[in-house]
């Protein structure tokens, strides 16, 4: 899950990592982490459109899509 310095803050946004991203893991520079809760098992060319979207800075933030990427269902698949 996406979050603010705040290990508590996530809501609704998350991250669908495409390569190893190792600055999210546990514990990270705050001594916190990022949770992991699902995988992507099919879809993976929307997963790479969404991956070549182009970016921009916000603020702090850095890469965030120039324009909103809406993903409007997904589904449990299994345990």
């Amino acid at each position: 899950m996406a979050r603010t310095s705040d290990p508590n803050s996530t809501t609704s946004q998350f991250f669908i990592n495409t390569v190893d991203n190792t600055g999210l893991d546990y514990p990270n520079g705050d001594g916190n982490g990022y949770a992991v809760f699902g995988k992507v098992v099919s879809g993976m060319d929307i997963v790479k459109k969404i991956e070549g979207t182009p970016t921009t800075t916000r603020g702090p933030m850095a890469d965030v899509p120039q324009t909103k990427v809406v993903i409007e269902s997904a589904s449990v698949v299994g345990k």
